[in-house]
């Protein structure tokens, strides 16, 4: 399974643009694997974006949506921060840092889901 994720960050680090990503379990706010981040302090960015997740969440339940995530855009001057939702494992995320600047980020978005159907946790 390690092997598989670290592929998969691998993958994710592969698109135009990209910083760093880590795959998080939202419930502990803990990493399950990171890479590149540069500057950015990967394992901050996923405890700090776990509560982005869990907020998200509860006013989705408050309002009684049944609907599930997919992701959460953060748009930032120089940088897109995207959250994706995996489906596989309802409890975990993929948080990639994008350069806003080299980024395309629909293309990111299909990637993200790509590497969403292609990891087995």
């Amino acid at each position: 399974m390690a092997n598989n994720i670290q592929a998969s960050l691998n993958r994710a680090m592969e698109i135009n643009g990209a910083i760093g990503v880590a795959l998080v379990d939202f419930q502990s706010g803990m990493c399950l694997g990171t890479a590149g981040g540069g500057g950015l302090n990967m394992d901050l960015a996923a405890a700090g974006n776990t509560e982005v997740v869990r907020a998200k969440k509860n006013v989705r339940d408050k309002l009684g949506l049944k609907d599930k995530i997919e992701d959460i855009l953060i748009t930032l001057d120089g940088q897109y921060h995207l959250i994706r939702m995996m489906h596989n494992n309802i409890n975990v995320f993929l948080y990639l840092a994008l350069d806003r600047s080299r980024a395309n980020l629909a293309m990111a978005r299909i990637e993200l889901a790509a590497i969403d159907d292609d990891l087995q946790l």
